[in-house]
C-alpha cells in the first residue's frame, strides 16, 4: 500500500479545507486509516482515525466537532473535512494506514511509526 496526501493550503481562521489520502493497493480497503499532524517544534500527534468498515471512528479532543473523517473504499481514499480552522491547526498533516486493530494502529503510529504506512505530508496553514 502506498499513500498520497493532498488538499492542504493557506487559509484564514474559520475557513474549511478537505484533505484527501489516495491509496494504491487492494489491501487498503481492509486497513485502518488515520490522519496525524506535526506542528513546528512539536511531536507528531493523532488527529483522527477510521476503521475499514467505519465501525471505529475517533478524533482528538482538539478537533472534535470541527473535523470529520470519512473513507471511500471503492476509490481507495480517506478524507479529512476540516471546518472552522484555527491557527493552532497549522501543521503538516500526514495520512497513515495499517492492517492492525484501531488500538494497535494508533499506538504504533505514535510510538513505532515504522510499523505503519505513511503518505507524504501536506501543509495546512491557518492565518489569524
Amino acid at each position: 500500500v502506498q499513500l498520497q496526501a493532498s488538499g492542504g493550503g493557506l487559509v484564514q481562521t474559520g475557513d474549511s479545507l478537505r484533505l484527501s489520502c489516495a491509496a494504491s493497493g487492494r489491501a487498503f480497503g481492509l486497513y485502518v486509516a488515520g490522519w496525524f499532524r506535526q506542528a513546528p517544534g512539536k511531536e507528531r500527534e493523532f488527529v483522527s482515525g477510521i476503521s475499514w468498515n467505519r465501525a471505529w471512528i475517533e478524533y482528538a479532543d482538539s478537533v472534535k466537532g470541527r473535523f470529520t473523517i470519512s473513507r471511500d473504499n471503492v476509490k481507495n481514499t480517506v478524507y479529512l473535512q476540516m471546518n472552522n480552522l484555527k491557527p493552532e491547526d497549522t501543521a503538516v498533516y500526514y495520512c497513515a494506514a495499517g492492517p492492525q486493530s484501531p488500538e494497535e494502529f494508533t499506538a504504533l503510529a505514535t510510538q513505532s511509526p515504522d510499523f505503519v504506512t505513511w503518505g507524504q505530508g501536506t501543509q495546512v496553514t491557518v492565518s489569524s
